[in-house]
């Protein structure tokens, strides 16, 4: 961890501190800010969470949950007050502040001192204290890792260790991901030791859909799933009005990319989702094809070698036929990745 005796000494004072994550949190950015607040409110420092939109109903059990401001145009006032007068700033779970839409100039502008915790590659150079690695499994693992070298390990409680597990479960897929490092198993540990419940957060996040979600995955798999053998790529598109018909909620697409990474001989798949202000994209890769650079280069995104996002302000059709006419230039680091 670098400078930690300097962020040390910046939390040994009451503060107004905030705390936020990436558009559409997922576990990981949820979990991580939510641990990170519990453990700040125990040294005595005045902590808000603000997420800069909604996100996943299989999410709301995390402790803390009840008290995160979701930013909107109704309350930009309040948001805005809160951001000017928090002496610290922490950004988690993202590397560019364009991730958090408005909130970001809100952010790159406020007097406090910002702190980045994150473990997506190439982070944009906007915090006074980065404690950014991209060979972290997930920005939860980097929390807990923090508190422990500020020497506060045993404030990690039940509740904070629940929602760090969330993240650290999610972003390794359930412990399968390259990423699940030894480090990351003697977290796991840790928090089985204190308490965590780890197969009732397990059964939280990924056995609470909805039939009409259900539903809707049937419908992906068997109607929308595009296989391209010669590219070993597949991918799924789904249009507004699909997203409609099944009444989809925030989360609802949220793991359908890995169904496409899961056939057999395929390395490369996306999610690509009309969204209506844009379309948004899901990629991930197996072996050494980096969909991170992928994205960079055609969609205005990133994240990691081998799951990233990207966006389009093109319509659906048009993403999808560029999309397909990118893949000739792939097609010889997708066959050869493994």
């Amino acid at each position: 961890m670098h400078d930690i005796n300097a962020l040390k000494e910046l939390l040994r004072e009451p503060k107004e501190v905030m705390i936020t994550t990436h558009h559409k949190p997922d576990a990981d950015a949820l979990g991580s800010s939510l641990g990170l607040a519990g453990y700040l409110k125990k040294l005595g420092h005045r902590v808000t969470v603000i997420t800069p939109s909604d996100y996943p109903s299989f999410l709301t059990w995390m402790e803390g949950n009840d008290d995160v401001l979701i930013y909107s145009e109704k309350n930009d006032a309040l948001v805005r007050r809160i951001i000017e007068e928090s002496q610290m700033i922490f950004c988690l779970d993202f590397s560019n502040l364009s991730r958090i839409n408005e909130m970001g100039e809100y952010i790159r502008n406020a007097k406090g001192t910002k702190v980045l915790i994150d473990h997506h590659l190439q982070p944009e150079d906007f915090a006074d204290l980065d404690y950014s690695n991209p060979q972290a499994a997930a920005t939860a693992e980097l929390v807990y890792d923090l508190i422990k070298a500020l020497g506060d390990g045993d404030l990690i409680d039940t509740g904070i260790g629940e929602c760090l597990y969330a993240g650290i479960m999610t972003d390794t897929g359930s412990f399968r991901h390259p990423s699940t490092s030894k480090n990351v198993h003697l977290i796991i540990a840790d928090l089985l030791h204190i308490g965590v419940n780890t197969s009732n957060i397990h059964r939280l996040i990924y056995d609470s859909s909805t039939e009409l979600r259900l539903r809707f995955l049937g419908y992906a798999l068997k109607d929308k799933l595009v296989v391209l053998p010669e590219y070993r790529t597949a991918y799924i598109a789904i249009t507004a009005d699909e997203l409609k018909a099944y009444d989809s909620k925030t989360g609802d697409t949220e793991g359908l990319v890995n169904f496409a990474l899961s056939i057999e001989g395929i390395v490369f798949a996306a999610v690509i989702i009309d969204r209506v202000q844009a379309v948004k994209m899901s990629f991930r890769s197996v072996g050494n094809f980096s969909v991170n650079e992928f994205a960079r280069a055609n969609f205005n995104g990133g994240g990691h070698k081998n799951a990233a996002g990207g966006m389009s302000l093109d319509t659906l059709d048009n993403t999808v036929a560029k999309f397909e006419g990118l893949l000739p230039a792939y097609k010889e680091q997708l066959q050869a990745s493994c």
